[in-house]
């Protein structure tokens, strides 16, 4: 259980560095796009796609596989020990796949961030204008309740009223 989980942690930052290396150049994608496409099907000069890099999620997870596939025949090969299990393969590919969509979440937030750092910044400054606006209303409801709590207490008494049966008698409803 330890290996898998440390093999799973560095397949994260594996999945993470090849996301980040397809990100800068694709030469490897374009060479096979090259040799197994006609000169109508090959990708465009401009276009960024890898193996992983703006890749769907099936085509991510088939790629990867075969990478590990290639790589644990290429092991058991050299090493005749039973170190390549399944359940280090798929911990393998697995983690691969999550490292490569963790690295797209954070290649997207610094874009967002960068794009917008701005009016984050406007936007910070804004409310942080409001909140000290809010605070001096705050302060000012307080002492204005204060004085007319003072003015409340001061004014005179009134005089004493008509009680409601005398009003009545008034109005002639009541003998």
């Amino acid at each position: 259980m330890t290996l898998e989980l440390i093999v799973f942690i560095a397949a994260i930052l594996f999945g993470a560095l090849l996301y980040w290396r397809e990100s800068n150049g694709n030469g490897l994608y374009r060479f096979f796009n090259k040799v197994v496409n006609s000169k109508e099907l090959q990708m465009k000069a401009d276009d960024k796609t890898g193996f992983v890099y703006q890749q769907s999620f099936l085509l991510r997870l088939v790629f990867i596989s075969f990478l590990f596939l290639i790589g644990i025949v290429i092991t058991r090969f050299l090493i005749p020990i039973d170190l390549a299990t399944i359940s280090i393969f798929a911990s393998m590919i697995v983690g691969t796949v999550l490292g490569t969509y963790l690295a797209n979440f954070i290649f997207k937030s610094s874009e967002v961030i960068e794009d917008k750092s701005d009016s984050l910044e406007d936007i910070v400054h804004d409310t942080i204008e409001k909140g000290k606006d809010f605070i001096d209303d705050i302060k000012n409801k307080d002492t204005q309740t204060n004085t007319i709590e003072k003015v409340v207490e001061k004014e005179v008494p009134k005089a004493p009223e008509k009680s409601a049966r005398e009003r009545l008698k008034d109005k002639g409803l009541l003998k």
